[in-house]
């Protein structure tokens, strides 16, 4: 898949199998992609190498919560009580301009 935001297309990769949503972006370097998580709501960066974005998204793709630069060895959690909330890992200072409510467009 890929997003566009502000004029940046970033390449997302769907986590939909085991191996994926548990290691996600766990141990890269230069992260230049994105990877959704479907019906989740709290990740970790433990065994990061690098600080990411972090974006909650409701059942729409409607930005919930955004946390910038989240560094290593850290649990986030999203306060939704919706069960289809998703979350989106964004390489760092990518996610600069988007705000609550925005809505994300992800093209196949």
């Amino acid at each position: 898949m890929k997003l566009k935001i502000h004029n940046q297309i970033i390449n997302i990769k769907k986590a939909t199998d085991f191996k994926t949503r548990l290691f996600g972006l766990m141990g890269q370097k230069n992260i230049q992609e994105g990877i959704l998580f479907p019906k989740c709501k709290a990740i970790h960066t433990f065994f990061m190498q690098e600080e990411i974005d972090v974006i909650g998204l409701n059942e729409e793709n409607q930005v919930v919560y955004i946390y910038r630069n989240v560094p290593k060895n850290k649990i986030v959690k999203i306060q939704n009580k919706n069960k289809k909330t998703s979350i989106l890992e964004l390489p760092k200072n990518t996610s600069k301009g988007l705000v609550i409510g925005s809505i994300l467009t992800f093209k196949e």
